[in-house]
């Protein structure tokens, strides 16, 4: 018998979200360890807020609605408003029910300068990987460093010389519009006498030679090796020394111990001196040997064990962590201007690649 066609919709549902979304959906168990994160992260969320006034958009459901941003490659936070308005799972998954309204996409923006002064994005990060379920799939001793690339949100048309930009705010310069022409051949650019009008913490650097210069930052990762999760982040300036500073930074918590780690890196980390810093808090530096027209800092000392060259294999891993926060994530070309608002997204996207891993881990770890 053939149905009816009709057009009316039911004026009462009695099913809620959860019951919509299936018991074996990925989402479930991402959203139970957030959920425990985020209870942990209770005391923080109530420093950031004053004790008086009207009650404001909870932080735990900006935050998931974060993570979903970042796991549905959502590119603003007006399509992720919009999807909220309409998606049963997105619902589910922030705290939101039917009947109830989706707060106005400024809320995010408006939000983001608490979440910046209580540094929640890296508090986020560590309580997901202090569960005890998470905390025993991690290494302790084994660890790898990289960095990449994170493009600024800035036109190379804005990088003008310093001296010009003042004759601009003085009203004596520019020639007004929008995308005026300009004409860069002949002109040396360096970071030291221009600099960005759209993102002044942005850089000019160039990867490699006979590569593009473009404005960017650099963020850093510090992966154990075990299971390949990231446990440390910074985002910092372009230089010729920013990774071995940020890497320094990053594996303090965890030298000093009497019992050696290993630490796994690519080859322009090969500096004698970052080397010799390594060793004096008992890291080993398990760094690939930079041989081009140089002496290497790494010698048969170092490569000659076997661990070395397990280090130098698992430390590419991290490659697909940079790999799922630049084009899941949408982090290849940073939506926010100025490193702290950069540093806050490029750390929040890599819990959210942990979170993605880590149901699979834990389904495979013993009980």
């Amino acid at each position: 018998m053939r149905g009816d066609d009709q057009q009316q919709d039911g004026m009462w549902s009695y099913i809620s979200p959860e019951r919509r979304v299936p018991q074996d959906h990925p989402l479930r168990p991402i959203r139970a360890l957030a959920n425990a994160a985020l209870t942990e992260l209770t005391g923080d969320f109530a420093a950031l807020y004053s004790g008086m006034g009207c009650p404001s958009i909870a932080p735990e459901m900006l935050l998931r609605a974060m993570l979903l941003q970042a796991f549905y490659s959502i590119r603003s936070e007006r399509q992720l408003v919009e999807r909220l308005e309409y998606d049963l799972l997105f619902r589910w998954f922030v705290g939101l029910g039917v009947d109830n309204a989706v707060w106005h996409h400024s809320t995010f923006s408006k939000n983001r300068d608490r979440l910046l002064e209580g540094d929640i994005a890296a508090r986020f990060l560590t309580a997901v990987l202090a569960q005890p379920r998470i905390k025993r799939l991690l290494s302790s001793e084994h660890f790898s460093v990289d960095g990449t690339l994170i493009e600024a949100w800035a036109s190379m048309k804005s990088f003008k010389p310093k001296a010009e930009q003042d004759q601009d705010k003085d009203g004596d310069g520019g020639d007004g519009g929008r995308n005026a022409p300009v004409d860069f051949r002949g002109e040396k650019r360096s970071n030291a006498t221009h600099a960005s009008t759209t993102d002044p913490d942005a850089l000019l650097y160039r990867k490699g030679p006979g590569m593009e210069a473009k404005l960017c930052f650099l963020g850093h990762g510090l992966m154990e090796n075990r299971s390949g999760l990231i446990v440390n982040t910074r985002l910092t300036r372009v230089s010729g020394f920013a990774e071995r500073l940020a890497a320094l930074e990053m594996i303090e918590p965890h030298a000093g111990r009497p019992r050696a780690i290993t630490l796994g890196a690519d080859r322009a980390y090969d500096a004698a001196d970052f080397v010799m810093e390594l060793r004096e808090v008992n890291v080993r530096p398990h760094v690939a040997q930079n041989t081009r027209g140089r002496r290497s800092a790494i010698d048969r000392r170092t490569t000659r064990h076997r661990s070395y060259a397990l280090s130098q294999r698992v430390r590419k891993r991290i490659e697909e962590a940079f790999g799922w926060i630049k084009t899941v994530a949408g982090l290849k070309k940073t939506r926010y201007r100025g490193l702290a608002r950069v540093d806050l997204a490029f750390t929040f996207a890599t819990a959210a690649y942990n979170l993605v891993r880590l149901p699979k881990l834990l389904a495979g770890a013993p009980p």
